[in-house]
């Protein structure tokens, strides 16, 4: 006799808190229950097993006394998967072999629940979050973008900024160690100055992505979950003049406004999902003075708790409703 199947397995870390809750808080409401699973916390104080055999294959985990059967996961909510948390006294000399096995171990245990409706798959999740291919899609299906170059190569970032006259942002597609400390190039999009092309030889460390800096009447975060559109929008002038990203701001600082898309940007936008079949993705555009739309990138696990609590928006619930869709 198989076990009910009416968990959702949401998958994230113990360091994420509101988004989390509401998404739990939400199925509960629909009589799902909720398993959460916090990456970080295995294999110090998350079990897993995975038997294989002729006689059938079993896999459990076991995490904060609850027990989960895979056999009982109808669907999974990828919302973070972060680093393993390693005992203190272990030997460092282990340590990267340790990280390795555990992300593998668990890289495993999610093939076992591939019979389950996931949101979204972490296949899609990769090949999405590449921003060069997301830049390349967003052009292909009519969208703007800002003049990109990609390099490691000084002399190509300098001729860059000097034939946008200086009105250039760069950001990385990963954050880097203390590898690039002494520059003013850090995981958030920055404004590049002369004096840092001078000498930009840590671009031999990491390439980045350098853009034209786009004029902004309004930032706008986009949340697109199965088809539904959640928008929040900053109006520039809030923080133009301290720095070129509002997530370097604290968010209780933030006024986020409603803001109604346009029916040609929410239909572009719907066709970029399809091409990277995903359900889910958390959107950033810049709107001109000019009522331009630019496409900056879409984060496939971004996002979107600073909405639903200062704007209302129900997003949490749209989340829930997809993970439950038949």
């Amino acid at each position: 006799m198989h076990p009910s199947r009416d968990i959702v397995l949401l998958i994230t870390h113990s360091g994420d808190f509101y988004t989390v809750d509401r998404v739990a808080q939400a199925l509960s409401r629909h009589g799902a229950k909720p398993f959460r699973l916090n990456t970080d916390m295995f294999p110090t104080s998350v079990e897993l097993a995975t038997h294989l055999s002729k006689s059938g294959n079993r896999h459990w985990l076991k995490h904060d006394e609850e027990y989960l059967n895979v056999e009982q996961v109808r669907a999974v909510w990828m919302r973070r998967i972060w680093q393993p948390q390693l005992a203190t006294n272990l030997a460092p000399q282990y340590r990267s072999a340790c990280i390795r096995e555990s992300v593998t171990t668990l890289d495993g245990f999610w093939d076992s629940l591939r019979e389950a409706r996931w949101v979204d798959s972490l296949q899609r999740i990769n090949i999405a979050e590449n921003k060069l291919r997301q830049l390349r899609v967003a052009q292909e299906i009519g969208l703007s973008i800002p003049r990109t170059l990609v390099t490691n190569d000084p002399s190509e970032a300098r001729e860059f900024f000097l034939g946008l006259k200086g009105k250039v942002v760069v950001k990385l597609l990963t954050p880097l160690s203390y590898s690039m400390k002494g520059s003013s190039f850090f995981m958030y999009t920055s404004k590049v100055k002369e004096e840092d092309l001078l000498d930009a030889k840590t671009l031999s460390y990491c390439p980045m992505i350098f853009q034209e800096q786009i004029p902004k009447q309004r930032e706008l975060r986009i949340v697109f979950v199965d088809g539904n559109f959640f928008v929040g929008a900053l109006n520039a002038s809030q923080y133009a003049a301290s720095t070129t990203d509002w997530r370097c701001i604290d968010d209780n600082n933030l006024g986020w406004e409603a803001f109604e898309l346009p029916e040609k940007l929410a239909s572009r936008i719907n066709l970029f999902m399809k091409k990277f079949e995903l359900l889910f993705g958390a959107f950033d555009f810049i709107q001109t003075p000019s009522g331009e739309y630019f496409f900056l990138e879409v984060n496939p696990t971004g996002e979107w708790g600073m909405l639903e609590r200062d704007l209302e928006l129900p997003i949490s619930k749209a989340i829930a409703n997809t993970l439950l869709k038949k």
